[in-house]
């Protein structure tokens, strides 16, 4: 792990493996370079792996405002000063997902391929439950939404294949930071070549409202998963099952 300037912000980010691609492991609102522990492994083995902890998130540099383009911009930026200059993969859950597809949209070039579980966007949200989960999490902190946000998010199907994984990601989710939480919720979207997964456990963002946000993506492919809202981490292993043939089926066509 270390921390690197970038776009204004010090970012905490870790680079591993020793493939000839990259891949950049995008983790989702409340989540941290952790999120991505028990998937890493099998990314390793083909990869070179890029995580960071996105501005106002982990250990990275707190802030109260937070937008697309400025997320974009800490990604984009952090590629330059690590000198990774070729495409990258691009592989997210949640609005890991969202901003995956974001950066595709304004840099299409910079992508190859993507891996989008759940994308969190604002053409999938409702906007009224969006609005009372801000409100909830500015006025009494990140355990006012806990419930709900879990019980939706990270369900009991889900909490039972590993309730130790389940407990670690709950007490991890509430350290967060409510105004940075707050901000990034309050964020939007855009595309490129996908893979998007509807999580068939997912309360937050359905298969249905998922499906829809693929059908907006020129060539995107689209597949259910038996998962969850956060599902690289509530089921790593069959994330790493759906992205890892993806992401270097361009590479055996090449």
């Amino acid at each position: 792990m270390d921390w690197i300037e970038a776009n204004g912000a010090s970012l905490r980010y870790d680079l591993s493996g020793r493939g000839r691609e990259t891949v950049v492991l995008l983790h989702e609102v409340g989540g941290c370079i952790e999120s991505w522990n028990d998937a890493l492994p099998a990314f390793q083995g083909r990869f070179r792996v890029l995580r960071h902890d996105q501005r106002g998130f982990g250990m990275s540099e707190k802030t109260r405002v937070i937008t697309m383009d400025g997320i974009v911009a800490d990604l984009t930026a952090l590629l330059d000063a690590l000198g990774i200059t070729g495409p990258v993969h691009l592989a997210g859950c949640a609005m890991g997902a969202a901003i995956a597809l974001a950066f595709a949209g304004r840099y299409p070039a910079r992508v190859g391929r993507i891996v989008a579980a759940s994308p969190a966007t604002w053409a999938n949200a409702d906007p009224a439950a969006a609005r009372k989960r801000i409100d909830a999490t500015e006025r009494g902190g990140v355990r006012a939404v806990e419930l709900g946000s879990l019980a939706a998010s990270y369900p009991e199907a889900m909490r039972a294949l590993d309730r130790a994984r389940f407990e670690r990601f709950r007490q991890r989710w509430l350290g967060n930071d409510p105004e940075a939480m707050a901000a990034i919720l309050r964020m939007s979207t855009g595309p490129a070549f996908a893979l998007v997964i509807g999580c068939t456990h997912d309360g937050i963002r359905t298969p249905a409202m998922v499906e829809k946000v693929a059908a907006q993506i020129p060539g995107a492919r689209y597949v259910d998963a038996s998962s969850g809202h956060f599902m690289a981490v509530e089921t790593p292993d069959l994330f790493v099952d759906l992205a890892i043939p993806f992401l270097t089926a361009g590479a055996a066509a090449g």
